[in-house]
């Protein structure tokens, strides 16, 4: 069984910064590219950043020049720096990987967190 498991999210003024991480297991044959989007209240879900597996990154406008994702491939860990963080920044957020899958390998597949609060207020 696959799955993500998150975590790093909570409550923070603005300005201040947070650190998310996704973690991935199980039997996993590949990882092709891992994300973070965000979901805020009555709102759609949307691309915050993602990486894919030849280190290539890309960020939605909103966050650009605040927010880094990284990748530590040896643990299929994802992670998502939050700096300068706004009220607007405030939401769900949901780890996403699309992975190869097996020991005969299947795939790919889209693969979804559970989601972390975050939340930016004084």
């Amino acid at each position: 069984q696959v799955q993500l498991v998150e975590s790093g999210g909570g409550l923070v003024q603005p300005g201040g910064s947070l650190r998310l991480s996704c973690a991935a297991s199980g039997s996993i044959f590949s990882i092709y590219v891992m994300g973070w989007y965000r979901q805020a209240p009555g709102k759609q879900r949307e691309l915050g950043a993602l990486i894919t597996s030849g280190g290539n990154t890309t960020y939605a406008d909103s966050v650009k020049g605040r927010f880094t994702i990284s990748r530590e491939y040896a643990k299929n860990t994802v992670y998502l720096q939050m700096n300068s963080l706004k009220p607007e920044d405030t939401a769900v957020y949901y780890c996403n990987a699309v992975m190869g899958v097996g020991t005969v390998p299947r795939g790919p597949y889209n693969y979804w967190g559970q989601g972390t609060q975050v939340t930016v207020s004084s």
